[in-house]
């Protein structure tokens, strides 16, 4: 029997482990759009607690969390600011300004890792040819900067500011738990600097769907009627929030693990043949640029998923790959011996058209 590829394309392809599965199948359930279902509200419960917040808010998806903070802090007419490479902006299918009606105002930063200085001087004057600057976002981890971790002082001094500005405050936290697993700082006082905080389920924590936005009582109890207005009114929700719990009681831990893995194989990329890490792994993810001596991203994908390992090609020449629960040390030395082996007149070979 031939072995499974190793999956390294997204830290979203975990599968329920049998303890998780046990509790789904066993979780107790109600309508949530009642606010009768047991597990969903101890999830948002235990959310709000990690997060140091007053209320959160289970969602289908961390798109849909994101979206809501959105709905709560801004009006029609209103500006926000975001990193040029942030998910909110350029992989939520244009909601802020489908959704909401608010432009968006980007940033370059250090690889998408925004400091004061990137937006202190943004904020647009009290005139009625233009918007109205109103929030703030950051994403920790930043998955298109390497998932970096924004370091702690700079988003200290960010909220410091947004706060006397009147700007509130949205952090995408989807990797949160792999910041805090990289920086030693607890999801708390990450959030402490947001109004909101967006976090998900089901990535580094394995749980098969699901995110949460946390934030004051008031903001939740808005982001409410947002999600029923997206169409994220989930009725016997139990069942993948109780995965969720499960999740947040069992797989905090072991996320240290992803990351070294993830400096295993890019210790492979830089042995391979034109292949050359953007930044060293501080987190799960390894961003890739790939020689044009050497083929594109999509041949060099195509090469290793003929070598039983799975990769994502995200730009012509630029490549990613991402370790989570569901790849164990032994699959992770696999593919780096895969990597390590990439021959580039094979992969000429695998490209020629005729």
């Amino acid at each position: 029997m031939s072995r499974p590829p190793i999956d390294l394309r997204s830290d979203t392809v975990t599968k329920p482990s049998p303890g998780m599965r046990r509790a789904m199948a066993e979780a107790e359930v109600g309508d949530d759009v009642y606010n009768e279902d047991p597990a969903v509200k101890a999830l948002e419960a235990r959310t709000a607690e990690l997060l140091g917040k007053e209320a959160a808010i289970f969602t289908p998806s961390g798109t849909m969390a994101n979206q809501v903070a959105v709905g709560v802090h801004c009006r029609p007419g209103d500006e926000l600011l975001c990193s040029a490479t942030s998910h909110l902006y350029v992989w939520e299918a244009g909601g802020i300004a489908r959704l909401w009606g608010v432009t968006p105002r980007t940033f370059m930063g250090d690889g998408g890792l925004l400091t004061l200085g990137d937006v202190e001087d943004a904020i647009r004057p009290d005139d009625p040819h233009m918007v109205r600057t109103r929030l703030v976002t950051l994403e920790n981890t930043h998955n298109r900067g390497g998932g970096r971790v924004h370091p702690i002082a700079d988003v200290r001094a960010m909220a410091a500011w947004a706060k006397g500005e009147g700007l509130a405050m949205h952090l995408d936290g989807a990797r949160l738990m792999n910041a805090v697993a990289a920086s030693g700082v607890s999801a708390a006082e990450w959030a402490k600097s947001f109004d909101t905080v967006s976090i998900c389920f089901s990535k580094g924590l394995g749980a098969p769907v699901g995110s949460a936005t946390a934030g004051s009582a008031e903001a939740v109890r808005k982001a409410r009627w947002l999600r029923k207005l997206l169409g994220g009114g989930m009725r016997q929700a139990g069942v993948i929030a109780a995965a969720a719990l499960y999740a947040l009681e069992n797989n905090i831990d072991r996320i240290a693990e992803d990351h070294e893995h993830a400096r295993l194989l890019a210790e492979a990329f830089v042995e391979a043949p034109g292949l050359h890490p953007e930044v060293w792994p501080e987190t799960n993810l390894v961003w890739v640029t790939v020689d044009p001596e050497l083929g594109t991203a999509a041949d060099v994908v195509a090469h290793l998923k003929s070598h039983g390992v799975l990769a994502s090609a995200l730009g012509p020449q630029t490549l990613r790959a991402c370790t989570h629960l569901d790849v164990s040390r032994e699959d992770v030395e696999i593919a780096a011996d895969v990597i390590r082996s990439i021959d580039p007149e094979a992969i000429a070979a695998e490209t020629v058209v005729y």
